[in-house]
């Protein structure tokens, strides 16, 4: 197992010849990927921080290495159903609708927001960004080309959400896979369609360090799964990050078991598991 001492060196490290910094990440979920780091590369911490210093290569892999992820199309089916029913039918009357996916990792869920807007009609409105550290994970968000056998879960969720109304359980909406993506069995794979693939505006953004890069608020911000990985005071800083960002009345949607603490937290309110900037 992995000291405190050694984590602390190791922080230290790649904050000396980088500008990427760890310091209020979770100390635990911080540990356990360095543990893995070690053993794929089958190294000691001592012979990690070496050769952080010396490679710059190893390094990016490593920060790659350490960030987390995990994402799957309309993960939580029922935070897109409430945005389906309750939130996006605010903005039908909108000229734009400027949405940032901060943290997308391989773009599952910015495809699952551009599939319900093309759904609702709003499309051509929405001006979507997203972001995330991993520049390989940005690179496969881009392509939209994901497993078929691994992520079979995904027909279950677009079910649920586009094709099931909860407050009609009769009504029954035809919407077939083949409007959004195709599926290659033989290869094993899901294709999203090239107008799905061609709409987002992707950067590499680090959440730690860098300010709004897109000189836009917006109306809906998208982190699930992120701040879990963050103590509270990098937590508050980023949800602040967020709040000075969204326009009144604008929603922030973290993941199902992510919380706002702290002074921040009196910024918003919660609504069907979503949270609202308030209106001062």
């Amino acid at each position: 197992m992995v000291s405190l001492q050694d984590i602390s060196k190791l922080i230290a490290t790649i904050k000396s010849v980088s500008r990427y910094d760890f310091e209020d990440y979770s100390e635990k979920s911080f540990q356990r990927r360095v543990e893995k780091i070690l053993m794929d590369n089958r190294i000691n911490v001592t012979a990690l921080i070496e050769k952080i210093k010396t490679n710059k290569d190893f390094l990016e892999k490593v920060v790659k290495d350490i960030t987390v992820n995990t994402t799957e199309l309309f993960r939580d089916p029922e935070i897109w159903t409430t945005l389906k029913h309750r939130i996006l039918p605010r903005y039908k009357n909108n000229k734009s609708i400027f949405i940032w996916h901060s943290g997308c990792s391989s773009g599952q869920e910015v495809y699952s927001m551009l599939i319900l807007l093309n759904e609702m009609g709003l499309f051509d409105k929405a001006k979507v960004f997203a972001t995330d550290l991993n520049t390989d994970m940005l690179e496969l968000a881009k392509k939209g080309v994901f497993r078929y056998r691994f992520n079979l879960g995904y027909f279950d969720n677009f079910d649920k959400v586009l094709r099931e109304n909860p407050y009609n359980f009769e009504e029954k909406i035809d919407v077939p896979y083949s409007k959004y993506f195709d599926i290659d069995k033989a290869k094993d794979s899901i294709t999203m369609k090239q107008f799905l693939r061609d709409k987002p505006i992707y950067r590499k953004h680090d959440l730690v360090n860098d300010k709004n890069i897109f000189y836009s608020k917006f109306d809906i911000i998208f982190c699930r799964n992120v701040i879990i990985y963050f103590n509270n005071k990098l937590q508050n800083k980023i949800i602040e990050l967020f709040s000075n960002n969204l326009y009144k009345d604008g929603y922030l949607v973290l993941g199902a078991h992510e919380s706002i603490l702290g002074p921040v937290a009196n910024s918003f309110e919660r609504t069907k598991g979503l949270y609202k900037k308030k209106s001062f």
